[in-house]
């Protein structure tokens, strides 16, 4: 250990501040970071280098850098040709004492004004001579030491780009550093180039400035030199740090031969608690001596120390994949509070990612409204029209609140329409003119909704109700995907028990009835058709279902002939496209090409996986099932316009009795719309410009009494399609220290992806060509993979992986610090029970009831309140908040360094 005569014991220093010594070192450092600000202590991100340097009987030397801190350390390897990995700095704690004890007995210069690193050497010397340590003959050859070349590590790379330094050094106004070149004084002008690793440069932030850690041995000193050095202004000095930035502190630790590790763990424990976020602030803002080592201490503090044998000191820890971040909350905004961000709305959608996003959600949004369409058009005998999906889209893009929603058809409304339809078939009533009078009601309570501030009631809508409703929608998307695969085996039926030696005997041909039904010989006498003069054996496979005919052969299933190639060519684009989806999408983390081009591999995943698909299909030229766009704007029926009135031929009371399906429609629309809201608007998601719930519904009831007056479909929020767009427009940082990883800052927020979604929809008629070229297979996986990524982030499926894991293999989930395992496994069977109950009424013939039940969560959620404490339900049904009310000044975001 170095010994400057006083034990760490036995030392105390105080403060010039009015804390008292019984004050901890915690409160010392609030206290020291609770002063006010000025302009020459501002904090700056912080780059630290670790120079070192041996003199040894003469011999010439130069400092070499051997190690490097942004956030985390990288070491020179031994070899000295390349860079360690980025990992957690692991230190002694007998470093971290001798670092404490160099701060007390070494020279302390704070806020010093210099030009060069000549300077910075004579004034550090020159308070060692006042101190009577140093003699003449010794500072000079100590000067000579400080003064030598920095050799770099980068210096030995042949990519690099020289760089003059007056340049680089404009670069950097905002840290404001004093010019070399405009100095006398001493210093050396000259304007040398410098070589620049242009890649690392791109991971500092802007702004940076360094940290200079510079120890050694030299044999001619017979006692350590220490210095700790704060210049204000932060210069530049050239060859000093291997990046171009303004040093704002160096360390400086010269002593006798013979010590040169116990030297390099004490730069080493210097670097590091530069890099902590607290003892970097304590830096800027110390006044004198004490303020450091309370800095020092309040770390210390924090470390937690492993036992020696219980661990290997060789073993480099990986950076985290995640650390702690402030969030914030979103609030209810009303028009005139969304208005500043209108015009930026639509700036900020000027981005390459929000190309992706729109392209990838295009493709997902076409087919659900073409599935939902068709499946409307056999519901209701082509009475729906389809162009009020880009009507409604375009208009809840520019007006609505939360432009990040998508709005599209759902199976609860679609269910509705079902019953509707045959209610009116039943008792004669015209079907178009009942659905509006039942689409007009719908809207005024949405806009009496809207009014009376029902929209606070999203306060209920805790974490329990919308993951289970989300959790539904996403197992509807995977479930309707996989249903969608299975029907193919209907369309393009397979022979499970042919004999591969009888494949040239295989035959299906169309054949003539042998019992004609009723139905059969009706279709024949309109068309004036004779059975016996039809050649039945030559008829194609339409025309033969199109006259009723009988399939007979080995080869023939009950709806064709087998087509085992269509089916699974089918089956193999359906999975290809859900794991190349989810493989590309990954491909950000990759360690294969550079960051930029690994970020729009996983930007445009989607696209990309259904163009590559597309291209497949067309060169394998396999029949498979093709996506079928209108190739016209016109009403679905020729008996039809484009408005509808209300009453028609139905009495003239239907238009009060509409008000009664009118309620549970309104139900349905409000629970819907709002629980995706809630998902959308979460604080995990950092929104920055608010949210916008009675907008959102105001535009949503406004559209619908439009497309009823239309005879349009109904258009909501759809939580999977929303969900998936919030994904593909997340924001990560650019600029990372090596081995961090990239920190989410929030979601890109506009309005221009939506927008050009719902218009590529309405102009998808001018691109038939293309589009027919897309394989319903490709979509079908395209909406396995939104229903499986969607599931990603919801606690509750965390939660159900716990009854299959012992207690040691359990994540370490914040709620099971704090919640008994048996509270964890009661709150998700009773959300499991909930989901169920959703799913049977979604699939019974009482799916009308449907929008009850999901309203009745929030019910159901009230009555836990019984059987949990308010605290449990904090941690189980909320978003865990960071407390950062802690007497600690690091409070929730405290990071404990392993020693």
């Amino acid at each position: 250990m170095l010994c400057f005569g006083k034990s760490f014991e036995n030392l105390q220093v105080t403060s010039s501040s009015s804390l008292t010594s019984s004050d901890t070192p915690s409160q010392r450092v609030q206290f020291i970071l609770g002063n006010e600000e000025d302009a020459e202590h501002v904090s700056h991100e912080l780059f630290t280098e670790l120079d070192e340097i041996c003199v040894k009987d003469g011999k010439d030397a130069e400092w070499k850098e051997t190690a490097r801190w942004l956030k985390f350390e990288e070491d020179v390897e031994d070899g000295g040709e390349r860079w360690s990995k980025p990992y957690v700095a692991t230190l002694s704690l007998h470093s971290l004492f001798e670092l404490r004890s160099c701060i007390i007995n070494g020279s302390v210069l704070l806020d010093m004004r210099a030009d060069c690193i000549e300077e910075i050497a004579d004034m550090v010397l020159d308070h060692q001579e006042a101190s009577n340590e140093l003699d003449d003959s010794v500072r000079v050859r100590v000067r000579e030491a400080l003064l030598k070349r920095h050799h770099h590590q980068n210096e030995k790379k042949k990519n690099l780009i020289p760089i003059v330094r007056s340049i680089t050094e404009g670069a950097r106004k905002q840290s404001e550093p004093h010019l070399i070149g405009e100095f006398d004084g001493g210093c050396h002008t000259s304007m040398s180039y410098i070589k620049v690793d242009l890649h690392f440069m791109k991971k500092i932030p802007e702004g940076a400035e360094a940290s200079n850690v510079l120890v050694g041995e030299l044999d001619f000193l017979e006692r350590p030199i220490v210095a700790f050095v704060r210049l204000s202004p932060a210069v530049l000095l050239t060859g000093l740090t291997e990046v171009p930035i303004p040093t704002r502190f160096l360390f400086i630790l010269l002593g006798p031969d013979g010590k040169a590790q116990q030297y390099h763990e004490i730069g080493r424990s210097m670097a590091t608690i530069m890099t902590d976020e607290i003892f970097h602030d304590v830096a800027y803002k110390a006044k004198d001596r004490s303020d450091l080592l309370a800095g020092i201490d309040e770390f210390l503090d924090q470390v937690t120390v492993l036992p020696p044998g219980e661990w290997d000191p060789s073993i480099r820890i990986e950076p985290p994949k995640k650390v702690p971040s402030q969030v914030h909350s979103c609030s209810q905004l009303k028009i005139f509070r969304k208005a500043p961000f209108y015009w930026s709305d639509f700036k900020d959608g000027l981005s390459l990612q929000c190309v992706a996003s729109f392209l990838f959600l295009y493709c997902a949004c076409m087919s659900p409204v073409i599935t939902f369409g068709g499946l409307l058009g056999e519901a209701t005998e082509g009475r729906i029209s389809l162009f009020g999906a880009s009507m409604t889209g375009v208009a809840y893009s520019l007006f609505a609140g939360q432009p990040l929603t998508i709005l599209g058809s759902t199976g609860p409304v679609l269910v509705f329409e079902k019953i509707l339809f045959k209610f009116c078939k039943d008792y004669d009533l015209s079907y178009l003119s009942l659905r509006t009078c039942i689409g007009l009601w719908t809207a005024l309570l949405c806009l009496l909704l809207v009014a009376t501030d029902a929209s606070s009631l999203v306060c209920y809508i805790t974490r329990f109700t919308e993951e289970a409703f989300a959790a539904l929608i996403c197992l509807i998307f995977i479930y309707e995907a996989l249903e969608k695969l299975f029907h193919l085996g209907e369309l393009y039926p397979y022979n499970a028990y042919s004999d591969l030696d009888k494949l040239t005997l295989a035959y299906c041909k169309c054949a003539e009835p042998d019992n004609p039904s009723n139905e059969t010989l009706e279709i024949w006498n309109e068309r004036n058709i004779t059975a016996s003069a039809v050649p039945w054996a030559n008829l194609t496979v339409k025309e033969c279902i199109s006259l009723h005919g009988h399939f007979a052969g080995t080869a023939c299933g009950h709806h064709g002939p087998y087509t085992p190639d269509v089916l699974f060519w089918s089956a193999i684009l359906f999975f290809s496209t859900f794991f190349m989806s989810a493989f590309l999408k990954q491909f950000k983390t990759s360690r294969y090409f550079p960051t930029k081009v690994r970020s729009m591999i996983s930007d445009f995943a989607v696209f990309l996986t259904i163009v590559f698909m597309v291209l497949i299909d067309f060169a394998i030229g396999v029949p498979s099932q093709k996506l079928k766009v209108p190739s016209k704007f016109q009403p679905t029926r020729d008996d039809r316009g484009w408005f509808i009135n209300p009453i028609g031929r139905n009495p003239w009371w239907t238009a009060l009795a509409a008000s009664i399906p009118a309620l549970l429609c309104t139900i349905l629309i409000f629970m819907d719309q709002q629980i995706t809201a809630v998902i959308i608007n979460r604080k995990e998601h950092k929104l920055l410009k608010g949210c916008g719930y009675h907008l959102d519904l105001l535009m949503v009831g406004v559209m619908l009494a439009v497309c009823s007056i239309m005879g349009l479909p109904w258009f909501v929020a759809a939580t999977v399609l929303s969900i998936s767009h919030v994904n593909s427009l997340k924001l990560e940082s650019e600029s990372s220290a090596p081995g961090e990883q990239p920190r989410f800052l929030g979601i890109r927020e506009q309005r221009l992806t939506g927008l050009v979604i719902f218009l590529l929809m309405g102009l998808s008629v001018f691109m038939t060509r293309v589009l027919k070229l897309i394989p319903m297979p490709v979509l079908y996986g395209v909406f396995l993979y939104m229903g499986a990524s969607s599931l990603k982030g919801i606690q509750f499926f965390d939660r159900l992986k716990l009854f299959g894991m012992p207690a040691k293999h359990q994540p370490d989930f914040i709620y099971l610090r704090h919640v008994p395992l048996r509270k964890v496994h009661l709150f998700t069977v009773t959300q499991l029970t909930c989901l169920v109950l959703l799913w049977v009424i979604k699939t019974s013939p009482a799916a009308i009831v449907f929008p009850m039940m999901v309203l009745a969560l929030v019910f159901i959620r009230k009555v836990l309140d019984l059987c949990f404490s308010k605290r449990e339900l904090s941690y189980l049904d909320d978003l865990i908040r960071f407390d950062y009310s802690s007497k600690s000044p690091r409070s929730q975001v405290s990071t404990h360094i392993q020693i």
